[in-house]
């Protein structure tokens, strides 16, 4: 999970700036990255001082230049730390061929694997097709 914090910022007559992020800033983020645009004509700006007590220094540029930043950091508050999000999941054998979201790529309801799942555990039918004949539907 990471947040994502932007603005623009006016450089001063030293061809720099502080960005004041929020209060809650670094309690809330960690692993923090960064991206600086200058506007209206190039300027190698840098970082010049990484976040601390919820601010960070921009350098590089001409004096009264403006400058497009970015801030992201990934969540560390408690929900977050005991609910990472895993970037790829390796699926059990017998779900592939199935979607968490068929309807999404325009698959028919029984290509959910959740449509699956309730008929292998309900063994019911759904809309009068049982889970066996769904491959009869293919011919």
């Amino acid at each position: 999970m990471m947040n994502v914090y932007n603005g623009n910022v006016v450089l001063n007559e030293s061809g720099e700036a502080i960005v004041n992020m929020p209060e809650y800033f670094e309690a809330l983020n960690m692993n923090f990255r960064y991206q600086l645009t200058p506007i209206g004509k190039f300027a190698p700006l840098y970082v010049k001082k990484e976040i601390s007590n919820n601010q960070f220094e921009i350098a590089g540029g001409e004096p009264r230049m403006k400058v497009s930043w970015r801030v992201t950091g990934v969540r560390q508050d408690p929900f977050a730390n005991i609910n990472r999000v895993k970037v790829e999941v390796e699926k059990p054998a017998d779900e592939y061929g199935y979607y968490l979201h068929a309807k999404a790529y325009n698959m028919p309801i029984y290509k959910a694997i959740s449509w699956k799942k309730q008929v292998e555990s309900q063994n019911t039918r759904i809309r009068g097709i049982s889970f066996n004949q769904k491959s009869e539907l293919k011919k």
